[in-house]
């Protein structure tokens, strides 16, 4: 799954490819953003974590989970 994070101040988005679905990325905005100091962690594909401060998250984008199809198939 794709997620979008658009930092205050940053002019590029973070796009993070994630394993965790959309419920738990939710859920993982929802604690940071309850909390003071708190921060948004994320965990990567590729086993790497992002870590962005939740005061200066400007937007979330959570991308819908597809199902890749490998090969010559039509829809």
């Amino acid at each position: 799954m794709q997620v979008r994070i658009g930092v205050q101040s940053v002019p590029k988005e973070l796009v993070v490819e994630t394993a965790q679905s959309a419920d738990e990325v939710q859920k993982a905005l929802t604690v940071a953003l309850a909390e003071e100091g708190g921060v948004l962690v994320l965990k990567d594909q590729r086993g790497g974590r992002v870590v962005v401060p939740a005061d200066r998250i400007g937007y979330l984008e959570i991308g819908e989970e597809e199902n890749r199809t490998v090969g010559f198939a039509t829809r």
